[in-house]
């Protein structure tokens, strides 16, 4: 059984990833790139991280943005240390900031 954080691991390892923000049980981030393209590369980069992990954002994509929003579901979808992983591999991946 996978087990959400507390409020406060929450909230301490949002403060390490610039930009993610808690909302409604999930770690979100809104990137913004300068083109379609650029967006859409970076989804793919992300799907390849997340599918290894066997941990899939929810994602929207409207031409250079991208909106993450991440939560476990067999947590009963709360935040869980995988959501804090995968947040940190896309901070890595993402050449916007």
């Amino acid at each position: 059984m996978i087990l959400p954080l507390t409020p406060a691991k929450i909230l301490a390892a949002a403060a390490t990833l610039p930009g993610w923000k808690v909302k409604r049980n999930a770690l979100t981030k809104t990137f913004t790139f300068t083109s379609f393209r650029e967006a859409f590369a970076f989804m793919v980069r992300v799907g390849f991280e997340a599918e290894a992990m066997n941990h899939h954002p929810e994602w929207t994509n409207v031409y250079n943005r991208v909106v993450i929003r991440l939560n476990t579901h067999e947590a009963g979808s709360r935040i869980t240390a995988r959501d804090v992983k995968l947040a940190r591999k896309i901070e890595h991946i993402s050449w916007v900031k």
